[in-house]
Formats: structure tokens, sequence, C-alpha cells
């Protein structure tokens, strides 16, 4: 059984990648779509032309995520394609912030994401893909989205650093990494009542954001940006001091 994987997939890049993905791929037998809430994911699922599979479960969750490797013991799929979306940021002063939230995303940014990698490896064949959503905020530390940025360098840096262990098996990752884009991501980042001050200038739509990602997986690239904007911002953060631009991204707050 041939099967794609999205985690994060009740909103925002998780529905978008799981409706193109199921238009791109005739030879998979199953979409399996993991997130906490239910509902949504089902609400997505009536959508698709593949037999779906909707996993309500935490993947920061130590038991839930122990009953999924079991699952896929059990089952022993050929995963063709993982997609980890699942994640979230917080906008805002570190020092004033919940600590609770802010180590939450450590928990679903960097090790959710590691665990359910390192669970799926061993189903993937050749040609398998790993698409994992970074974002441009891994170029450089950002005053106010601290932790945030800081677990986006680590999937940016993983999956790089993995993309070249699993060459030899045929086996490609690519880092997404796009700037402010239009789904309910902001809605939690705002919570604090910060908001970012370039997302108007540079917000764009998901569907571009996950066509532009599929389409760079299937040539194998390591990275996938998208927008002049973001991609200019990607050359900035390596010939500019990051200092400097610290500064000015302090100064638009």
């Amino acid at each position: 059984m041939n099967i794609i994987i999205i985690t994060g997939a009740s909103s925002g890049l998780g529905v978008e990648f799981a409706l193109q993905l199921d238009n791109v791929f005739g030879k998979i037998d199953e979409i399996w779509m993991i997130a906490r809430r239910k509902k949504e994911m089902l609400e997505v699922a009536q959508y698709l032309e593949h037999t779906t599979r909707v996993l309500d479960m935490d993947v920061t969750d130590a038991q839930q995520m122990e009953r999924f490797k079991k699952l896929l013991a059990d089952e022993k799929p050929v995963i063709r394609m993982l997609v980890n979306c699942a994640g979230y940021g917080i906008l805002g002063d570190f020092s004033a912030s919940n600590i609770r939230a802010e180590l939450g995303m450590i928990d679903v940014n960097c090790r959710a994401l590691t665990e359910m990698t390192y669970l799926c490896i061993p189903y993937m064949r050749k040609n398998s893909r790993i698409i994992q959503l970074a974002s441009s905020a891994a170029f450089l530390p950002q005053p106010n989205f601290a932790v945030y940025a800081a677990t986006k360098s680590y999937v940016y840096s993983f999956s790089r650093a993995l993309n070249q262990e699993l060459r030899a098996k045929k086996i490609y990752v690519t880092a997404v990494c796009p700037g402010p884009v239009d789904t309910p991501f902001f809605d939690i980042a705002e919570k604090t009542g910060s908001t970012l001050a370039v997302k108007k200038l540079t917000l764009v739509r998901a569907d571009q954001v996950v066509e532009r990602a599929i389409a760079d997986s299937y040539h194998r690239r390591e990275k996938s940006v998208y927008s002049a904007l973001i991609k200019g911002f990607e050359i900035a953060a390596k010939i500019v001091p990051h200092r400097a631009l610290m500064e000015v991204m302090r100064c638009l707050k």
C-alpha cells in the first residue's frame, strides 16, 4: 500500500497539501491526514478522490506516537511522501510570554517533526519524498519571534543535513521556507497583541506556496522559497550582518 502522510492536516498549508497532492499523485492508495481536530479533517477528506485515513492525534503525545508507530508496524505501508506541516508560532517579547506556549513550539516544531520523520523513514523507498515546513524565519534570528525563528532554523538545518544522508537511498528532503502566508497561522501568532509589521506587504496565498513546494520536491531541491521578495530576504540574510538586519526588524516592530 502506497501512502502519503500529512501532519497539521486540519488547516492552513496542511489542508492545501492534501488537496493538491490528491490531484498530483495517481498511484497512491491512501492519504493519511494527521492532526488533533478530527472534524476539520473529515470536512477536507470528503473532497479528496483518494481513500483518506483521518488520524486525530497529538504528535507531541508520547503514547499517541507509540500507537502510530505500532500502526506503521502492523500495516507496513510504503510511504511515498511525508509532509510535516504541524507547527505554530507566537509573536512577542520572550520574557513577557507564556513559557508553556513557548516550550510547546519547540515540542511541535522540532521534537515532534523529528520523531515523525524518524518513524516514517524505514517505510520509505527509492524516490520517496519528505517535505518539512520551515520558514523564512529560519534565515536569521528574529526579535519578538525568537523561539519560533530558532525552531525553524532547526528544521531548516535538520532537513538539509538529512537530505544529504538519505540521498544514497534516493530519498529526497525539501525544506519549505515561505514568508507570511494567508493561513490561520497569524490567528495564533498574534494572540499576544503583537503584529508582524511586514505581513501585509509580503502575504502570499497558501496554494502558491504549496504548488511551488511540490514542484521543488519533485525536482529534488533541498529548499523551496516562494516569491522574489522572500528570495531577496534570504540573500540579504547571507550577505548583510545579522545584527544590522535585526536592528531594522526591531525598528519595524
